[in-house]
């Protein structure tokens, strides 16, 4: 994987804060017309804008697709400061779609980036078209879940993000993965590696503090999709699928671990294209 693959980010905007948020725009060219509804897309913790190198290019021939690196991830900026409360990534999304004149966003969210989108929709719910979860939960961290991002904050401060990302990376793939999709993993870990030791532990910190949203995802009035891995040793199936009603679509993906964007792109486009065409 080249330096490049590290994250798809091809602009950046400085937040008024100081920050700079990287972020992928798959805008028209100069002199075409650019909508104000967009779809974008949120990575998972240690991850970037290159998660979804497999998907930006199928989703944009139905809409302007933003892909941001979350803060201290990718080619963003790690404030000095934990922990990364969801709130305040929601915040950069929600300062960042403005500065690009977006007024209604098809969020989908994958793992952390579900918990940012989860805190944007309680903040913003008037910019959302619809909203998805992607391998992730509204529910918030257990006792056990909590302790052990503590660990990880340790760990990521004393040892650095290259041997977290080693460990952490194989997790995310199905069993039968590991071996079959050694050279994807080993990506995975590559872009791991670009995310700032500091700011991944202050973004444990965040998700570890991070409230019950079930009541937020039951409540909000647009269309919603839960996308799961049959094989997903990080979040089951059952804690993505909370909410069940006529809004609300639910997609199992077989046989795909937390990473479906990598280990199944195929399935994981049909449900998000089959999801946005019915908008």
């Amino acid at each position: 994987m080249t330096k490049k693959q590290l994250s798809l980010a091809n602009n950046a905007f400085q937040l008024p804060n100081g920050q700079t948020i990287a972020y992928y725009d798959s805008k028209p060219q100069a002199g075409e017309s650019v909508d104000d509804t967009a779809i974008v897309l949120l990575h998972g913790f240690c991850g970037s804008s290159a998660y979804w190198v497999e998907v930006v290019s199928q989703l944009s021939a139905h809409g302007r697709v933003i892909a941001p690196d979350l803060r201290g991830h990718g080619g963003s900026s790690a404030p000095d400061h934990s922990p990364y409360e969801m709130e305040q990534f929601a915040e950069d999304l929600f300062v960042l779609a403005r500065e690009l004149g977006i007024e209604r966003i098809s969020l989908f969210g994958h793992s952390l980036g579900g918990y940012v989108s989860l805190a944007f929709a309680e903040r913003h719910p008037e910019l959302l078209k619809s909203f998805a979860l992607v391998h992730s939960t509204a529910k918030p961290d257990g006792e056990e879940a909590k302790g052990n991002r503590d660990k990880a904050a340790k760990a990521l401060l004393a040892d650095g993000v290259g041997p977290f990302v080693e460990g952490l990376v194989p997790k995310l793939f199905a069993p039968d993965h590991k071996e079959t999709m050694a050279a994807a993993i080993t990506d995975m870990i590559e872009i791991g590696r670009g995310t700032s030791a500091a700011g991944a532990a202050a973004t444990a910190l965040g998700m570890k503090a991070r409230p019950d949203r079930t009541g937020v995802l039951e409540q909000l009035n647009v269309p919603r999709l839960l996308i799961a891995g049959s094989e997903d040793g990080v979040i089951a199936p059952a804690n993505t699928f909370t909410v069940d009603g006529p809004h609300v679509t639910q997609a199992l993906l077989e046989g795909s671990g937390h990473m479906s964007m990598i280990e199944a792109p195929e399935q994981l486009v049909e449900e998000m294209v089959a999801f946005l065409k019915s908008l």
